[in-house]
């Protein structure tokens, strides 16, 4: 009886640690599909209207400090594959969608220090 408790225990713990670290964590395809619509209002173009719906939720998506981090990377990422992008309109992106995120959309982010 003593082997079967400890055993049990043993797989209670194992499963509690797997499920505090299953959190989703955001993508860099998610980033670069919810921020798709917005590729013409980033390279100097009118903000579409579906455009905040996906800058929403990338933003409902990216909850946890790394979550956020690995958003802030990924944005870096594609503005950096892609020619053309003002700056400018990234970083008022988010104020026209009415979203506030902590850290600003620019190539000189440090996203390591993101939270």
């Amino acid at each position: 009886m003593g082997a079967k408790f400890g055993f049990v225990m043993m797989l209670v713990c194992v499963v509690a640690l797997f499920a505090a670290h299953a959190e989703a964590v955001v993508t860099c395809g998610q980033v670069q599909s919810g921020l798709l619509p917005c590729l013409g209002f980033l390279q100097g173009g009118a903000l579409a209207p579906r455009c905040c719906q996906g800058v929403r939720s990338v933003v409902a998506a990216a909850r946890t400090p790394n979550d956020r981090r690995t958003a802030c990377r990924c944005l870096q990422a594609a503005a950096k594959s892609m020619r053309n992008i003002n700056y400018g309109n990234a970083a008022m992106l988010p104020g026209k969608c009415g979203v506030k995120i902590p850290f600003q959309i620019s190539p000189n982010t440090d996203c390591s220090r993101v939270g």
